[in-house]
């Protein structure tokens, strides 16, 4: 048996937290911090579980015509805070232009000079997204309930809060394109034509088709590898001391408004009261749907 056999995974917040302190190093994350971008580099800008690697594929699909020649789409896509502990070089060459790039990072601390394409998502949702997306990978499946996970992880981290505050005085900025999940997923092929001309694609209607269907739930469900973290998994899983055999699946139902069933009362409260007490007074609207319904406009 190998040492990485012995590895289990934790089965509290904090013993996940101290885990979690070697997901990366300084020096790797640093360096994404550190790019010096192109006028042209594209910069995926959103909070964990937010359609991250949803645009990841609609991006690289516009800029290449559909090419689906990567093991997964953060080969081609880089995380930039992340790719050196995975072993890719950001200044590389890409397959594509314009050079593009995934972070959560909020649109305050990204690197200065490119393009960005911000994308917000219910809170509710994205907390259900991300527990899913945590669960029997960095914590043991049923050990951990999404209440304590609420409270003790996704709460005090206020991801979709600072993106959203962070994205508000610069929402008409001409280098942000600021999106919402629930709109991409009304409306799929408007999204499609706003980011081909915001990162200068020509599209025709043969591209415009075939992003459309690549980007479609059920394609990326069917080429789920090459949408699942598994480099981050070989590469980190032994620093974080996490068994080999975990899933960071990427692609699941993609549903709007799941958390309605899911995410019990008093947790979608305190998130409600959050949004009350630390976004509404910086952006003036009461709600996430207020906030949707002016990034229509």
């Amino acid at each position: 048996m190998t040492e990485h056999e012995n590895f289990k995974r934790p089965t509290t917040i904090q013993e996940m937290l101290e885990r979690m302190e070697n997901f990366s190093t300084p020096e790797g994350w640093q360096r994404g911090l550190d790019y010096k971008p192109e006028s042209s580099d594209v910069f995926i800008v959103t909070p964990p579980k937010c359609g991250t690697t949803w645009m990841q594929q609609i991006v690289h699909g516009l800029r290449t015509r559909g090419s689906m020649d990567f093991d997964e789409i953060t080969r081609v896509v880089p995380w930039i805070n992340m790719a050196h502990d995975m072993g890719i070089d950001i200044y590389a060459p890409q397959v594509g232009h314009p050079r593009a790039f995934k972070t959560h990072d909020t649109l305050n601390e990204a690197p200065k000079g490119g393009k960005y394409i911000v994308i917000l998502r219910n809170p509710q949702d994205a907390l259900l997204s991300h527990y899913y997306f945590f669960e029997n990978f960095f914590f043991e499946k049923g050990s951990i309930d999404i209440d304590t996970f609420a409270r003790d992880f996704y709460f005090p981290r206020r991801a979709v809060f600072k993106h959203i505050t962070a994205l508000w005085d610069q929402r008409n900025n001409e280098n942000v394109l600021p999106l919402c999940y629930e709109n991409m997923k009304a409306d799929l092929s408007e999204t499609i034509e706003r980011v081909a001309e915001f990162i200068g694609i020509p599209l025709d209607d043969e591209l415009r088709e075939i992003v459309l269907r690549q980007s479609d739930i059920k394609f990326m469900q069917a080429h789920e590898n090459q949408f699942e973290d598994h480099i981050i998994r070989k590469t980190r899983s032994p620093a974080m001391k996490l068994p080999m055999d975990g899933q960071l699946s990427k692609v699941r139902d993609g549903q709007v408004g799941s958390a309605k069933l899911s995410v019990p009362e008093r947790i979608k409260k305190e998130l409600d009261d959050i949004w009350r007490d630390e976004v509404a007074p910086k952006i003036g609207l009461d709600s996430y749907e207020d906030l949707r319904k002016e990034l229509l406009n």
